[in-house]
């Protein structure tokens, strides 16, 4: 097993840092270039930035925002938000991403993985997967955790795969925010579905929520937002726990 990753999540809506519970109730959370350059400086292993809205809004991902930020870090970059083309993901990459996060576009056209694989390497694309508990199934959603689809979460994710994906980006709609825990069932069963990695995201709470995500699941990285923006736990002092139980981070 590669090391694993800590990884913190910035949630943009309106250029502005935010979280919320189970995707609603957004407060703010602060500068979104600010808070890069800290968790960069923590040790943070990558960064997230998902713009929340740009696919509800229909609207592009905001690349002067994504610029800005690159432009912060020196560690590995994920940018998602309102990508519906190969070109759009160029224009994130140029403006400084790493990879490229690609959710409802993805289930709507998954040609679209295929399409950005193809053109930047699969390294590029993480597939970023919303999924709630519905009728005794983990079922998919889109629309930034609005609207549900038939589709089956494990099923989806293998589909990703095959279509280029190069790591998968799985929210527990149920977990998010709620500090509870990350939701252990479903994040296992995508990790032993899939061959690429797994950055398991919602719920985290405690220092014991990421060991126990670790430990339980063999997911590759761990994705947290609130407990990082608000300094509850810092990206160091996490690391050092979990070294404290041999669960290597890099």
């Amino acid at each position: 097993m590669l090391k694993r990753r800590i990884i913190p999540c910035l949630d943009i809506k309106d250029g502005r840092t935010v979280k919320g519970v189970n995707f609603v109730n957004l407060r703010d959370a602060g500068d979104a270039v600010e808070l890069a350059a800290r968790y960069a400086s923590e040790g943070a292993d990558e960064v997230v930035f998902l713009d929340i809205t740009a696919t509800v809004e229909k609207r592009k991902t905001l690349a002067v925002l994504v610029e800005k930020v690159a432009k912060a870090l020196n560690i590995p970059f994920t940018v998602g938000g309102g990508i519906k083309t190969a070109a759009d993901a160029a224009t994130l990459l140029n403006a400084g991403a790493d990879k490229i996060s690609i959710n409802t576009s993805a289930v709507n056209n998954p040609g679209l993985i295929s399409d950005i694989a193809g053109r930047f390497g699969s390294q590029c694309v993480v597939v970023a997967i919303d999924t709630g508990f519905v009728d005794g199934k983990w079922k998919v959603f889109i629309n930034g955790g609005r609207t549900p689809t038939q589709a089956d979460t494990a099923e989806w994710a293998v589909k990703a795969e095959e279509s280029g994906a190069g790591e998968i980006l799985l929210t527990s709609m149920a977990a998010d925010g709620t500090k509870a825990g990350f939701s252990i069932g479903i994040t296992k069963t995508i990790v032993e579905s899939v061959n690429i990695p797994v950055i398991a995201s919602g719920g985290a709470g405690t220092k014991e929520d990421f060991r126990d995500v670790f430990i339980n699941t063999g997911c590759s990285a761990a994705l947290a937002a609130s407990i990082f923006h608000y300094g509850e736990i810092s990206v160091n002092e996490l690391k050092k726990y979990l070294s404290t139980y041999n669960i290597e981070v890099r």
